[in-house]
C-alpha cells in the first residue's frame, strides 16, 4: 500500500518525524492567516486522503479492527508491529507467492498491483530486495489477458520505466477504461460476448 502514497503526495504524513501544525503566531497579518489556515487544511485533507487508502487496502476482517482509529500514523504502526510479528520464517512462502502470482480480470489492476507491491515491501523488511527494473517487468508481466495489449505496447516502448512511472501509466490507463466504460457500454458488451465465444470455440 505504500508504493501508491508517494504517488499521491501523502506519504509524508507517516513520517516518524513530522511536526504537528501549529496556530498562527499572535499580531500577524490576515495574509500569514490565510497561509497557515491553508496549510492545516491540507494537512487534514492528506491525513483523511492517507487513512483512507490504508484502510482500503485492508480485508474487511482487519478493516473493522482499524476503521475506529482517526490518525493514518497510528494506523500504520498498529499494522507494521502486527506484521512483524508474522515476518519471521516467512521468506520463502513470501517469494513463491510473489512469483506465482497472477492478476485476474474481474479485479482493478491498481488493487492487484498494490497487492502485489506489499508482498515487495514485505520481502524487503526480511533482506530481499527485488531490484526496481525486475518489479517493473514482473508487474508488466502479470497482467491479465484484457491487458495483453497494453502489455505489448509497453514491452515496445524505448522508455526505461521506474516504479513510479508505470504506477502513473497504469492508474492513468485503468481511469480511461474506466470512463470507456461508462461512455462505450455497448462495446464492452459486444467485446466480452466475442471473447466469451472464442473461449468456447477454443474448448
Amino acid at each position: 500500500m505504500l508504493f501508491l502514497l508517494p504517488v499521491l503526495n501523502v506519504a509524508y504524513v507517516l513520517h516518524p518525524n513530522l511536526q504537528p501544525m501549529e496556530n498562527h503566531a499572535p499580531n500577524v497579518n490576515s495574509e500569514e492567516i490565510v497561509k497557515v489556515a491553508k496549510l492545516k487544511k491540507k494537512r487534514e485533507e492528506d491525513n483523511f486522503t492517507c487513512r483512507g487508502h490504508i484502510l482500503n487496502t485492508l480485508s474487511d476482517r482487519i478493516y473493522d479492527l482499524y476503521m475506529s482509529m482517526q490518525s493514518p500514523m497510528e494506523i500504520w504502526k498498529d499494522l507494521e508491529e502486527k506484521y512483524n510479528i508474522e515476518r519471521q520464517g516467512t521468506d520463502n512462502f513470501l517469494m513463491m507467492k510473489y512469483f506465482e502470482f497472477k492478476m485476474l480480470d474481474s479485479i482493478p489492476i491498481m488493487d492487484q498491483v498494490h497487492e502485489l507491491q506489499v508482498l515487495v515491501s514485505r520481502l524487503h523488511d526480511l533482506k530481499v530486495v527485488i531490484p526496481e527494473l525486475l518489479q517493473v517487468r514482473a508487474i508488466i508481466s502479470k497482467f491479465p489477458s484484457s491487458w495483453n495489449n497494453y502489455r505489448k505496447k509497453l514491452l515496445h516502448m524505448a522508455e526505461d520505466f521506474t516504479l513510479e512511472k508505470i504506477l502513473r501509466h497504469l492508474h492513468i490507463e485503468e481511469e480511461n477504461r474506466k470512463r470507456d466504460a461508462v461512455y462505450h457500454p455497448q462495446s464492452s458488451k459486444v467485446n466480452h460476448v466475442i471473447k466469451s465465444k472464442n473461449s468456447r470455440i477454443g474448448k
